[in-house]
């Protein structure tokens, strides 16, 4: 037995995939369809979706907010699974590609459960930290790097104490780990994650789920 994180080959991730993934419909033919994209390597796995939308059972959240929406899957996977009642907030600029995920939100009859809102997602925030903070359960964040502090900041301050916050791509596929980076998004993933290891207001776990998944939650 090994006491390091197992190296996944393409063969142990198919089986992986083989006798855990439940993709029900309608999420596999949005993935499909966003595959198709000259964007498409911004779409989360199905097995990261599935993990998420356990997360939100698990934390019985009613309330969540979404940074960065791209075509909705885990948009769908997220607030197919909050309380009843629950209301996902959804931060996007993207009107073409959110068309895509409003498609797929009304065939799985949770389109009444999403509030999307395409405007820089920082004054989005700004708008319900105005008036809902600490009123959260669930928060994820997977949008443009450079901005990633700023919405970790914003998105904490509207988490209750015992909140989740997720985070995706904090590996970026391994450029993490180049000692001095002339991209800037990797120098602000790299700040965040060094950050949120020193942070005393989160207990934290990364866990390498496709390309890096932090879970942070707020104390």
């Amino acid at each position: 037995m090994s006491n390091k994180t197992l190296n996944l080959t393409p063969e142990l991730h198919r089986y992986l995939l083989d006798v855990s993934l439940r993709e029900p419909d309608v999420l596999r033919r949005l993935r499909e369809e966003t595959s198709k994209l000259a964007m498409a390597n911004m779409q989360i796995a199905p097995e990261q979706g599935q993990f998420m939308r356990l997360l939100a059972h698990l934390t019985g959240a009613r309330r969540a907010v979404e940074v960065g929406v791209f075509t909705g899957y885990s948009t769908l996977c997220v607030a197919s699974a909050l309380a009843e009642g629950g209301m996902l907030t959804a931060c996007d600029v993207s009107a073409e590609w959110t068309a895509i995920a409003r498609r797929y939100w009304q065939e799985a009859g949770v389109a009444q459960r999403i509030d999307l809102r395409l405007a820089p997602a920082s004054d989005t925030l700004d708008d319900l930290l105005a008036q809902e903070a600490g009123a959260f359960d669930l928060a994820f964040i997977d949008a443009d790097k450079a901005n990633y502090a700023v919405y970790y900041e914003k998105c904490l301050s509207l988490l209750r104490p015992g909140g989740l916050l997720l985070i995706d791509n904090v590996l970026w596929n391994g450029a993490v780990l180049q000692a001095d980076p002339a991209d800037a998004d990797t120098r602000a993933i790299q700040a965040l994650n060094r950050k949120i290891h020193a942070d005393p207001r989160v207990d934290i776990s990364l866990l390498p789920v496709a390309d890096g998944l932090t879970l942070a939650r707020k104390i």
